[in-house]
């Protein structure tokens, strides 16, 4: 016998989801997202991120996922508390939750892939749901 998936879910089926080498490999002097996880139903969310040369992201903390980042080109540095340290094209890196990071690109530039848990969206909650007053979560 065969099971069908729930009505209005997709069949759990892997798939490409995008070339990576090619995202970047077109890149001018834009930074940011250049690629995201948008599929329906993940438990993941993942961003292919490019940080021209000389850019960084400022230092700060995820008090509540683990972050994995893998550089996917270039090279840059990553600042944490007590140090830094060299990352290079290839290089994994686990970002435990609550550590403080901050990351910057070399002269050439960093692409780089992190992947964690995904966070809940926001919703409304209804007095029914909380005794508390609204709020967004």
């Amino acid at each position: 016998m065969t099971s069908t998936p729930e009505a209005g879910r997709q069949a759990a089926v892997p798939r490409i989801l995008c070339d990576a080498r090619a995202v970047t490999a077109n890149l001018q002097s834009s930074g940011g997202a250049q690629w995201k996880l948008a599929e329906p139903g993940r438990q993941l969310d993942a961003n292919l991120i490019h940080l021209p040369g000389g850019q960084h992201v400022a230092t700060h903390v995820e008090p509540d996922l683990d972050v994995l980042l893998f550089v996917q080109d270039g090279d840059g540095t990553l600042g944490f508390d007590g140090g830094t340290l060299a990352l290079t094209s290839g290089t994994i890196l686990w970002l435990p939750r609550g550590s403080s990071r901050s990351l910057a690109a070399g002269a050439g530039g960093m692409s780089y892939l992190t992947v964690h848990q995904r966070r809940p969206g926001l919703r409304i909650r209804s007095r029914d749901d909380d005794p508390g007053p609204v709020a967004l979560t």
